[in-house]
């Protein structure tokens, strides 16, 4: 199957549960309101349909407040999925229910089984044309990246592993790809990406790069008009989105969706 980092036939969401509020977060803040959060993901939903792919959104996992973000069990690439070992215990049985799901779409022999031995968060996983960068963070170990290693290089692809900041959750959180040779990151991430040009997050905007490109579309969070100016004149077409709860919860564009293509 051809490979592209941010074309894609499909995406997988899966609607906030009621008990998204119990969910794991770096602070004690405020707690995402319910109605708001759920009139985003449709708003989300609805975004990433309009650029031409399918959107399948899965229900709400009352057991697993963290289960909107979709992205974190795995990981879709040429047509396969691969089903990761997320770094939360908590999080473990997320896996069950986005391999049902993605195996009804792909079918079971294009499921993969990232192997026991470590952990990987998807959210740690930047994919480019050529690449899978994998950033270690409390999520992500060594030990989980080097069993992910081959199941890519089979692919025919390269996996290059970089570090995550302490202070960044995922390495996704500061990072996204814009196109074939473009990456937006902050500041604390921008030294990572060699080979490849970079747009610098504007300061003060740091959640802002946690964009996604999505067909012909740039994703941006809402609220940060200087990321937004600067994308636009540097050629994208940019749409805000609001992800003002699911940042309550450390959550961001990224996280809310699988995108894969199925098919040809």
């Amino acid at each position: 199957m051809e490979h592209s980092s941010y074309r894609f036939t499909h995406a997988l969401t899966r609607t906030p549960s009621e008990s998204v509020a119990e969910g794991l977060r770096a602070g004690s803040g405020q707690d995402p309101d319910p109605q708001k959060f759920a009139d985003d993901h449709n708003s989300y939903n609805a975004a990433l349909q309009a650029t031409g792919a399918e959107v399948i959104v899965a229900p709400p996992l009352e057991d697993f407040p963290d289960s909107v973000f979709v992205e974190d069990p795995a990981l879709c690439l040429m047509g396969k999925a691969i089903i990761l070992r997320p770094g939360a215990e908590s999080r473990f049985g997320e896996r069950d229910a986005a391999r049902q799901v993605l195996t009804e779409v792909m079918g079971a022999e294009n499921i993969i089984e990232l192997p026991e031995g470590g952990i990987v968060d998807g959210g740690d996983i930047l994919v480019t044309e050529t690449e899978v960068l994998v950033g270690l963070s409390a999520r992500t170990d060594n030990a989980g990246v080097e069993l992910l290693r081959p199941i890519v290089e089979e692919m025919g692809l390269t996996l290059r592993i970089l570090q995550t900041p302490e202070h960044i959750l995922h390495f996704k959180t500061g990072c996204a790809l814009l196109d074939d040779q473009t990456i937006f990151a902050v500041q604390d991430l921008s030294g990572c990406f060699e080979g490849y040009e970079v747009i610098t997050c504007p300061a003060g905007e740091e959640p802002a790069a946690n964009l996604i490109r999505f067909n012909d579309k740039v994703f941006c969070a809402a609220g940060f008009p200087e990321t937004k100016k600067l994308l636009i004149g540097a050629g994208y077409d940019v749409q805000t989105l609001s992800v003002s709860e699911a940042a309550k919860i450390d959550g961001g564009l990224s996280c809310m969706s699988l995108r894969f293509s199925v098919g040809s």
